[in-house]
C-alpha cells in the first residue's frame, strides 16, 4: 500500500491528541519538520527528495559549512546545523550516522529525540572492534540501536538501498523500488511509511523492529532493490 503525504500528516495529528512530542501546530496543510542526523550519501540524497516533496529539513553534520552549498540550491525549505540543533529542530527525525557513532547519539541526543519518530538507517560497515558492532553482530542491527536510542520511536528504514538507486526510484522504467520498514510501534509505523512514499519508494512494512533481520547485511531483502510486489514475494509477506 502507498501511503500519502496526507496520510502521514493525518497520522501525526491522532499522535499530537495522543499528547506524544509532536506539537499542536502540526496541520495537515503544513510540512512536516525533519532534522536529518547525518548528512552523507544516504542521508543528504533522502533529505534532498523530502525537501522536493515540500517538507521542512534541515541537514547535519560534524562540518555543517561542507554543507551549505547544497541547502543553497534546494532553497527555502532546507537548512543546515549541528546535530544538536537538527534533532531539536525536527519533530521526525532521519538517523544516518556512521554506525560507530550510535552509543555516542544515544547520549548526546537523548532529550532530543525521547518520544520522536525517529528513521534509523544506520549499518555496520566493514570490521569493527567496537562493543556495538559485536552487538549488532549477536542481537541484530535494529535491536542494538533500540538499546541505545531508548525513548525514541524507532523505525528501521532507508537501510537495504544504494543512494543512486533511491534517488531514482521515482522515475525508474522497472517501476519504484520497494522500501522495507519495521517498527514496534504502529503509529510510527505509518508515518515512516508516507515518509518513505514521499522519497519516491513504496513501503513494505515486515512487523516489527525484529522482523529487520530479514533485510540487513546477510538477509534475503538486503539491497535487492526490487518492487514492492517482488519484494513481498522474497520476504514471504502477504500482497498489499
Amino acid at each position: 500500500m502507498t501511503y500519502s503525504r496526507r496520510t502521514i500528516l493525518k497520522s501525526m495529528g491522532v499522535l499530537a491528541a495522543a499528547s506524544w512530542i509532536i506539537p499542536d501546530h502540526v496541520r495537515a496543510d503544513l510540512p512536516l519538520r525533519i532534522g536529518v542526523i547525518g548528512a552523507g550519501s544516504l542521508g543528504g540524497t533522502v533529505g534532498r527528495l523530502w525537501v522536493k516533496a515540500g517538507h521542512e529539513v534541515m541537514f547535519s553534520s560534524r562540518n555543517p559549512d561542507q554543507l551549505e552549498a547544497m541547502v543553497r540550491e534546494l532553497g527555502p525549505r532546507a537548512s543546515v546545523g549541528q546535530p544538536v540543533a537538527a534533532a531539536e529542530f525536527g519533530t521526525v527525525l532521519l538517523l544516518a550516522v556512521p554506525f560507530v557513532s550510535v552509543p555516542q547519539v544515544g547520549r548526546d541526543l537523548r532529550q532530543l529525540y525521547a518520544g520522536k519518530v525517529v528513521l534509523d538507517s544506520t549499518n555496520p560497515w566493514g570490521a569493527s572492534s567496537s562493543d556495538v558492532y559485536r552487538e549488532a553482530q549477536e542481537k541484530g542491527v535494529a535491536q542494538t540501536v533500540a538499546s541505545y536510542l531508548t525513548g525514541a520511536r524507532l523505525v528501521r528504514a532507508f537501510t537495504c538501498v544504494d543512494a543512486n538507486v533511491l534517488e531514482a526510484s521515482g522515475t525508474r522504467m522497472g517501476g519504484r523500488i520497494g522500501m522495507p520498514i519495521a517498527s514496534d510501534d504502529p503509529q510510527a509505523m505509518q508515518i515512516a511509511a508516507g515518509l518513505v512514499s514521499d522519497a519516491g519508494c513504496d513501503p513494505v512494512e515486515t512487523g516489527n523492529l525484529a522482523s529487520a533481520m530479514a533485510f540487513q547485511q546477510g538477509g534475503p531483502g538486503w539491497r535487492v532493490h526490487l518492487t514492492a510486489p517482488q519484494l513481498r514475494r522474497r520476504l514471504s509477506l502477504p500482497d498489499a
